[in-house]
C-alpha cells in the first residue's frame, strides 16, 4: 500500500509522504540475535541444518507489516530472504487485521499462473511462537525503486532518466496490470468472480468499515471522507463485465527495477476483487498526489509521466479494454488514500508526533484535490 511498500525488503528505499514518515517508530523492539536464533530453530524444520546469518531491519520500513531480513544457507545454497510479520497491537496498526496467509497465497498464485515477477513465497507460518506474530518467508529480490522519502519526483534515478527511458518504465508498468487482470481470481483464492458492480460496492463496504475502525480506534470523523463515501455510493458505474483479480496497491513505489524493466512486483496486501480500472486510477494518482506536493515545493516534477489518459490509451492497446468511468475510479483511489492518511496522522499523533488538527480533514494532504473532486471542478479522467 501507499503507506507500506515492502520494496525496503529487498534492498530499496520505501516510505509515503511526511505524515507516513513521522508516523513510523524508529526503535525494532527485537534483538537480532534472539531472533537469529528463532529463525534457525524454526527454519530446520522445514530444510536440513540451516544457518542463518545476517538478520536486520531495513534502512527503512513500512508501517504495515513488519519486515526482517535474513540471509540462510541449507543443503549448500545460499540464500537471501525476507520475512514478512503482522504488526502487534502497541504498534497501533495501519489496518485492522493482516492476512499474511491470503497475501501469500495470491502471490504464489501470480507467480504460477502468469508472467508477472513476484518474489517466491517460501512459507507461511501461522504459529507466533517464532517471531511472536505470524509471518510468510520469501526469497530477496536486488534493485532499485522509485523512491518515497523523499518523492521519486523531487529528484531520483526516475527524473535523471530521459523521456524514452520513462515511457519504456511506464508501458512496463501498464504490462504489469494487465497480466496481473490475466490471473483467474480463483487461482487466487479470491472467486468465483461476480460482477464488476458487486465486487466494487464490495470493496466500497470495506472502506466504510475501515474509515469506522479508524474512528473506534482513536482517530477523528472526516466529513471530507464521508462526503466522497456517499458520492461514490451514488456514482458506482453499473458494470456487468466480470471482476478480475486486482493488485491493490498498483504504483511504481512498490515495483523493483533493473534498470526500467520491472523485476519483482511487492506488497499484495491490498489484493481484492474489482475493476480493472481501480489498479490503474491508483497508479495514476498516487504519482499525482506527489505531483502536487512537488509543485506546492516549487519543483518541476514530472507533469508528462503517468498520465491517466496515457496509461488508459496504453493499457487499451494492450488488452483491447477500453478503460471506462475513470473519473469515478480516481475519486475511489482518493477516498481511500484519505482513509490511510487520516490513520497515518492518528498513529503519529499517537507516538508525539504530530498534534491533531483543528480541522481533521487537515490530516489528509490531498484534500483540496480531493473536494475539486466533488465539487466537478477536477474531472480528471472524465469522458469528453
Amino acid at each position: 500500500m501507499s503507506i507500506d511498500p515492502d520494496a525496503s525488503a529487498h534492498g530499496a528505499q520505501d516510505g509515503s509522504a511526511h505524515d507516513a514518515e513521522v508516523a513510523r517508530p524508529r526503535d525494532s523492539r527485537r534483538d537480532p540475535g534472539q531472533v537469529r536464533e528463532n529463525l534457525q530453530r524454526w527454519l530446520a524444520t522445514k530444510v536440513t541444518a540451516p544457518v542463518v546469518e545476517n538478520v536486520h531491519l531495513p534502512e527503512t520500513t513500512g508501517m504495515s507489516s513488519e519486515t526482517l531480513l535474513f540471509d540462510a544457507r541449507w543443503d549448500g545454497t545460499d540464500h537471501p530472504l525476507v520475512a514478512r510479520v503482522a504488526p502487534a497491537d502497541t504498534t497501533v496498526p495501519v489496518f485492522p487485521a493482516y492476512d499474511l496467509e491470503g497475501q501469500a497465497r495470491v502471490m504464489r498464485a501470480v507467480g504460477e499462473h502468469s508472467t508477472v515477477p513476484v518474489p517466491r513465497v517460501h512459507w507461511y507460518e501461522p504459529d507466533p511462537a517464532p517471531l511472536g506474530a505470524p509471518f510468510f518467508v520469501m526469497t530477496r529480490v536486488a534493485g532499485r525503486v522509485p523512491p518515497d522519502v523523499m518523492p521519486y519526483n523531487f529528484g531520483s534515478w526516475v527524473t535523471e532518466a530521459d523521456d524514452a527511458e520513462r515511457a519504456a518504465m511506464q508501458d512496463a508498468c501498464v504490462d504489469v496490470l494487465a497480466r496481473i487482470h490475466d490471473v483467474a481470481p480463483v487461482a487466487a483464492g479470491l472467486g468465483p468472480a461476480g460482477t464488476v458492480t458487486d465486487a466494487v460496492r464490495a470493496h466500497l463496504d470495506r472502506q466504510r468499515s475501515y474509515y469506522e475502525w479508524t474512528t473506534r480506534t482513536g482517530g477523528p470523523r472526516s466529513p471530507l471522507v464521508e462526503r466522497a463515501l456517499a458520492w461514490l455510493d451514488a456514482r458506482c458505474p453499473d458494470d456487468r463485465s466480470p471482476a478480475v483479480l486486482c493488485w491493490g496497491d498498483a504504483r511504481i513505489g512498490n515495483i523493483l527495477f533493473d534498470g526500467f524493466r520491472p523485476v519483482a512486483v511487492l506488497d499484495w496486501e491490498l489484493a481484492t476483487l474489482g475493476a480493472r480500472e481501480m489498479d490503474l486510477a491508483w497508479m495514476t494518482f498516487l504519482h499525482r498526489f506527489f505531483e502536487d506536493i512537488a509543485a506546492a515545493a516549487g519543483l518541476p516534477g514530472l507533469p508528462g509521466f503517468l498520465r491517466l489518459d496515457d496509461v488508459a490509451r496504453a493499457y487499451a492497446q494492450r488488452t483491447g479494454h477500453v478503460p471506462r468511468d475513470l473519473h469515478f475510479y480516481t475519486v475511489h483511489a482518493a477516498l481511500q488514500h484519505a482513509i490511510i492518511m487520516l490513520r497515518i496522522h492518528t498513529r503519529a499523533v499517537h507516538f508525539g508526533q504530530a498534534q491533531p488538527p483543528g480541522d481533521p480533514d487537515d490530516a489528509i494532504m490531498h484534500r483540496a484535490a480531493l473536494e475539486a473532486m466533488l465539487d466537478d471542478t477536477d474531472r480528471q479522467g472524465a469522458a469528453p
